[in-house]
């Protein structure tokens, strides 16, 4: 008899690197996806910080197959299969259920806004029974700030109660406490696990019963938060969380993705990886000296980064 893998307690949307041309650099993306795992992070690819939605559906499709092909165990991956249209959806959710990912993290179809909670389950319904596997097991995304699409408790129960084990948790990025608290109270006593979308929440979250967060400075910063969140429960563990809030305050006067793509850039050596695909852009010259500097005096280091080089 086998053992269950173990599912992650921090996952990260892994940054998606790009060419000169904007095209996916697959060399530099498996690397960094490695450098993950490697400190125990599990890979939420084609998340929000992973460009995914300039992202198409084929190359989603041949990123998740490089990281297959390069040995990167499917039980650590949970990739983001949401989409508008939801053939794209099923399409992605089922390649994802056939490569063996321990899970999908779906975004409500976010273009029309103000739709009903009664949309939004026939939304979620019609893609579980397209994909028709019941080793799907799938992750709710609520992120209004971005998606302006917000996932109810009553849409979350009613899911529940008609796919027990197939819906198995949420990321919550709203950024509102509350919310996230609730659900961990509601939902967690189903089997329900509850991430939080930042580790700024990480503490919280696992005092209340969370199972951890999926967050994007995940591609920065890895090694802290995990261990957060593998030594929640020892003395420093408030001291821990102060640092992480530290760090990730500082990418945050920053555009985010073009920030994270920066440090790597230069903690890299691979300038490279500071491109990002439009309509976002790279950040100016002044900008990326004072990440540099905000940095450095924070004390961020990132060990290991050589590693990510395509150079």
């Amino acid at each position: 008899m086998t053992t269950p893998a173990r599912i992650p307690g921090v996952f990260s949307p892994v940054l998606t690197p790009f060419d000169e041309r904007y095209r996916p650099a697959l060399g530099r993306y498996v690397k960094h996806c490695r450098w993950l795992r490697e400190q125990s992070v599990g890979l939420a690819i084609f998340g929000t910080n992973s460009e995914a939605n300039s992202l198409s559906l084929e190359e989603k499709h041949t990123l998740l197959d490089a990281l297959l092909e390069a040995g990167v165990e499917p039980s650590a991956l949970m990739p983001g299969t949401g989409a508008c249209a939801l053939p794209d959806a099923i399409s992605l959710t089922q390649h994802a259920v056939r490569s063996g990912s321990m899970g999908v993290l779906v975004l409500p179809p976010f273009y029309y806004k103000g739709v009903s909670d009664e949309g939004l389950f026939r939304y979620y319904a019609e893609l579980i029974e397209g994909v028709g596997d019941d080793k799907l097991r799938m992750y709710l995304y609520h992120i209004p700030p971005v998606s302006q699409v917000p996932l109810s408790l009553a849409l979350i129960e009613r899911l529940l109660d008609r796919y027990p084990g197939i819906v198995a948790g949420v990321k919550d990025s709203g950024g509102d406490w509350a919310n996230t608290a609730a659900m961990i109270e509601r939902f967690s006593p189903r089997g329900f696990q509850v991430y939080a979308g930042s580790e700024a929440f990480l503490l919280q979250t696992l005092r209340a019963g969370g199972v951890g967060c999926i967050t994007a400075t995940g591609n920065v910063n890895p090694g802290p938060i995990v261990a957060l969140q593998q030594r929640w429960q020892e003395a420093d563990a408030d001291e821990r969380q102060a640092g992480l809030n530290a760090t990730r305050n500082v990418f945050q006067q920053f555009p985010m993705i073009p920030a994270m793509k920066a440090a790597i850039a230069w903690k890299s050596g691979d300038a490279a990886w500071a491109t990002v695909r439009p309509p976002l852009v790279e950040l100016n010259a002044s900008q990326t000296e004072g990440l540099k500097a905000a940095l450095q005096a924070n004390g961020f280091e990132m060990p290991g980064a050589a590693a990510l080089s395509d150079a």
